[in-house]
């Protein structure tokens, strides 16, 4: 059977505490707890695709604190975000290319018959579970924007 996600994070989490890698292990259990929190808040059990979906969320969240550090002059705060980052990526699948990106993009116009924007709603329905994790949401908005004539 297959591991999933958490399961995988939370073999990490141990792995990290027999190496006495100190600032992975911060990390996972940050990861952790933001898994348990969703889980209690929603009164749900995540999925690979919940998982993934908080993943996201983190991964984004570093970036921006990264880039307002940086203009803030905070280095070392910046270097320990992307210390963050990178260990959230980790779970993350590879990222989608332009030309993959624009593929789905267009298939999801077309399995959804979008023709204007008022159908925007439907085809980032389509799009959200098969891109979650591998690209920019906004990114992704942008360009059924673009293709629907926004």
């Amino acid at each position: 059977m297959a591991e999933g996600l958490k399961e995988r994070i939370q073999a990490d989490v141990k792995d990290a505490m027999r190496a006495r890698d100190k600032d992975r292990l911060t990390t996972l259990r940050m990861i952790t707890a933001g898994l348990q929190q969703k889980e209690v808040d929603d009164r749900v059990e995540l999925d690979d695709a919940g998982v993934l979906a908080l993943l996201d969320k983190m991964a984004k969240q570093r970036r921006e604190s990264i880039e307002q550090y940086e203009q803030g002059g905070r280095d070392e705060l910046a270097q320990r975000e992307r210390a963050e980052l990178a260990v959230i990526e980790a779970y993350l699948p590879q990222p989608l290319s332009d030309a993959e990106l624009d593929a789905l993009v267009d298939e999801a116009i077309t399995a959804t018959g979008a023709a204007a924007m008022a159908d925007m709603g439907r085809v980032m329905g389509e799009l959200k579970p098969r891109v979650q994790g591998r690209a920019d949401m906004g990114e992704v908005s942008a360009r059924v924007k673009a293709r629907l004539g926004g």
